[in-house]
């Protein structure tokens, strides 16, 4: 990145999490203009659950990151803030685990390639080979480790780990990853893996849900992206989609809207944690859209 200048500043994001208190968006402004900047999009939440305030600010500086961020150093002391800055539309170091379904991969590369989706991935791993001829379409490495036991479910989840510090990972991405992943990982990797789940109403565990959904004549059906926790799909919940059905949609038909609700929806949550707009408030998420 060049050195930022007033005829070329840096947009910056900024966002900000503390509690709730008289006096924050005023500090914080004061902060910005000690920094030269240019407030271009703002958005806050004071949560009446958790006592905690929220800010999302865009920010036109023609400063560094150490200048930007010593400007802020008095607020953030002061009301004892968690701080992220970076900068607009930087992609996200991304990887993202595959078993055999490939479409929401597919959505995330195809707006990946288009410049469409701020993340920037530099592997696929999979417990099956299937998707690696769809992963070599989008020049993305591809790599295999079959999942059959405990040791070889240890070893991938330690790969996973190893891949993460080896490629600067910001976020892991279940793109239809049919693997629980042990409480140890999902601790690791607590706050950036996101993982889909096809959400119905009512919901059906176990094998075939879109044929049980069919069986008992659902009228919606849906995705939810959600962070993955130990508590097996119950993290807290990004975004969520769901398209209306009736009694003419088989089984198959039923797949294929799903699929396309999951791939929309996953990527959806992606972009929005890529471009900061997601904070956790306890088990709950606040999306500055």
């Amino acid at each position: 990145m060049t050195d930022p200048t007033p005829e070329n500043p840096t947009h910056w994001t900024l966002t900000l999490v503390c509690d709730d208190q008289p006096g924050i968006v005023h500090a914080v402004s004061g902060a910005v203009v000690a920094a030269e900047g240019n407030i271009t999009e703002s958005q806050q939440f004071s949560s009446d659950d958790t006592n905690t305030f929220f800010m999302r600010l865009q920010v036109m500086a023609p400063v560094d990151r150490q200048t930007f961020q010593e400007a802020l150093a008095p607020v953030v002391e002061r009301y004892r803030m968690r701080v992220q800055l970076d900068v607009v539309g930087r992609p996200m170091r991304t990887l993202v685990l595959v078993s055999k379904a490939g479409h929401c991969l597919n959505d995330l590369l195809y707006r990946q390639r288009g410049g469409q989706l701020p993340i920037d991935v530099p592997l696929v791993l999979a417990n099956h080979p299937d998707l690696a001829e769809l992963a070599s379409f989008y020049s993305v490495p591809f790599e295999h480790r079959p999942v059959s036991d405990a040791g070889s479910k240890a070893a991938m989840e330690r790969r996973i780990l190893e891949a993460v510090e080896e490629h600067d990972i910001e976020l892991v991405v279940l793109a239809r990853y049919m693997q629980i992943l042990s409480p140890e990982l999902c601790a690791a990797l607590a706050g950036r893996a996101v993982n889909i789940h096809h959400s119905f109403l009512p919901g059906f565990k176990g094998a075939n849900p879109y044929r049980q959904a069919h069986a008992r004549g659902v009228k919606l059906i849906g995705a939810t992206a959600h962070f993955v926790t130990s508590d097996l799909d119950e993290g807290p919940i990004i975004e969520q989609n769901v398209v209306r059905v009736d009694h003419t949609k088989g089984p198959a038909e039923l797949v294929s809207i799903g699929q396309d609700e999951e791939s929309r929806t996953l990527t959806q949550a992606v972009r929005w944690i890529a471009e900061d707009r997601v904070l956790l408030d306890g088990a709950r998420t606040i999306i500055f859209k």
